[in-house]
């Protein structure tokens, strides 16, 4: 399951361990952080200068845990073998292709269940309804069942950039200033170095989780038919600025939540791509 071995043959028992871990410390950074997220998901989903309330800030924590638990297994039933068979494919010098192609995979197949669950959790963030089950049921009845897979362009357009920007950032910085200071990295630095890339991420593709949220949170209403529409909508009512509510929370929340798992996943040298452990959690995890 190590990174800087990646043509080596990896255990069940030590693949079954680093997923357990990864749940286990995604479960914990999601709830530690989630009222961060809901504050911006409520900043991004009001229209003009309308407050937001900040009451019921865990409102839909439980169903958004049993949906991350359950797209991270997905996620690594997908990846792992995909990996392996295409390992076999590629040379020994071409192994990062096979990654990156096992975690597209493995990101799609996930997205099957990410996607449903953060549209469940946004619904209840925003006071729409007030458990899981109750959301699931309503928003099949009036929506069908397509509307649990509401804004699941948008979801792909902003998590294919953050993704890549992310770990470009994450993993650049840590060569240079290894390079430059000519020693590996402290714990504290490497902690550091994955809260910029968080922080920078998540400022950059804000205006695309912003046309996600949209997208997700506006049910039967029908605001907007879709991500252009929605883009030229906010322009034409509520102006540029729109498309940056909620920065600070993000920004924030990525930034502790990018900084906790990067450093996870370097500490436990886990076999899965560090952006992709990420994007299970929604980091934090999007």
């Amino acid at each position: 399951c190590f990174l800087n071995h990646l043509n080596s043959s990896v255990s069940d028992s030590d693949c079954a361990q680093s997923a357990v871990a990864g749940a286990a410390a995604g479960a914990v950074v999601e709830t530690a952080l989630y009222p961060i997220d809901t504050i911006k998901t409520r900043l991004q989903a009001v229209r003009g200068g309308a407050q937001i309330i900040l009451k019921g800030l865990y409102s839909g924590l439980a169903g958004n845990l049993a949906g991350v638990i359950l797209a991270s297994a997905l996620f690594i039933g997908v990846y792992e073998p995909t990996k392996q068979k295409l390992l076999k494919i590629f040379p020994e010098n071409f192994s990062a292709i096979a990654h990156l192609a096992a975690g597209a995979a493995g990101g799609a197949a996930s997205s099957i269940v990410r996607v449903p669950t953060e549209v469940v959790k946004q619904r209840i963030q925003t006071g729409q309804f007030v458990s899981a089950p109750d959301a699931v049921r309503l928003v099949v009845a009036k929506e069908g069942f397509r509307g649990l897979y509401a804004g699941y362009g948008s979801f792909l357009l902003r998590d294919l950039p953050f993704d890549a920007i992310q770990f470009c950032i994450y993993e650049q910085l840590r060569i240079g200033y290894k390079l430059a200071a000519r020693r590996d990295l402290s714990d504290p630095e490497n902690a550091i170095i994955g809260a910029f890339a968080g922080a920078i991420t998540g400022a950059v593709t804000t205006p695309l989780d912003v046309i996600k949220t949209r997208l997700m949170v506006q049910g039967s209403t029908k605001q907007y038919t879709g991500i252009c529409h929605c883009v030229n909508t906010i322009l034409r009512e509520e102006g540029s600025s729109a498309f940056f509510r909620g920065m600070g929370p993000r920004v924030l929340w990525i930034g502790i939540g990018g900084s906790i798992f990067l450093e996870f996943l370097r500490r436990r040298s886990s076999y899965l791509p560090a952006s992709a452990l990420l994007r299970r959690i929604e980091v934090p995890l999007c």
